[in-house]
């Protein structure tokens, strides 16, 4: 039920795939690894090469019925190509992904189901997550950051199923945005994407296997957006502002 490519088949980062259309610096394809964004996850970056020349693939442009594949120069590849996702690129969103949702998890433990109203990861290995908290204290969200990392040293697995939308909206905590919701499959079924003993929530954006495979994670500012919301960012050990 539901499903792409890059949920069905994550650790295939590379595959050779035919191109269905093509016009200056753009293609779809047949079949593609990339991730084309959503959710505040950034789209894959990676390259497509063909039978004489190659180009960097910076973004997917979604017109609905098709990818678009863009191109960093103005050639029109035909046949069959090779489309590779860049391997640190997409493994960086994917621990940043996987590190909200345990925040987002621990959050809505301790904040009686506070709801997150917009989301958004980089590429330099920081991200930011809102929630509506009205008069939160900021030293509790900031005292989470030991939660974060036991959560990330226990290995919990991480795995994804499709639930009806009807009955993913009436189980109480599946979905966690205030204001949007995953768009749902072909097949009526959304994407359910549990960390096992820890959290299960709506979720089209892709993931770790096991929070281990996450580098630690510090809490790097909590700003006050107004009276009901708190903005966390976060880094990646290693990575964002020193």
């Amino acid at each position: 039920m539901g499903g792409c490519f890059y949920h069905e088949n994550p650790e295939t980062l590379s595959l050779e795939t035919e191109v269905i259309a093509a016009r200056p610096g753009a293609v779809a394809l047949a079949r593609s690894p990339f991730y084309p964004g959503g959710g505040g996850q950034l789209p894959d970056r990676g390259v497509l090469r063909w039978s004489g020349g190659e180009a960097a693939v910076t973004g997917i442009e979604d017109e609905g019925t098709r990818l678009w594949h863009l191109l960093d120069s103005p050639a029109e590849p035909a046949g069959i190509v090779e489309a590779a996702v860049d391997p640190v690129f997409r493994g960086t969103m994917c621990e940043l992904h996987t590190d909200l949702h345990i925040l987002n998890a621990l959050v809505y433990q301790a904040f009686s189901g506070a709801l997150v109203t917009g989301a958004q990861m980089a590429a330099d290995g920081t991200a930011r997550v809102d929630f509506d908290l009205p008069d939160a204290d900021n030293a509790r969200l900031r005292a989470l950051e030991p939660a974060i990392n036991d959560a990330i040293r226990q290995d919990l697995p991480v795995r994804a199923a499709h639930l009806a939308m009807a009955i993913a909206e009436a189980e109480p905590g599946l979905l966690r945005s205030r204001s949007v919701a995953p768009p749902p499959n072909a097949d009526g079924t959304v994407r359910i994407v549990e960390i096992v003993g820890l959290d299960r929530q709506a979720c089209g954006g892709t993931h770790l296997a096991s929070t281990g495979r996450s580098r630690p994670v510090r809490i790097l500012k909590i700003d006050n957006k107004g009276r009901h919301f708190r903005r966390v960012r976060i880094a990646l050990q290693g990575m964002g502002p020193t």
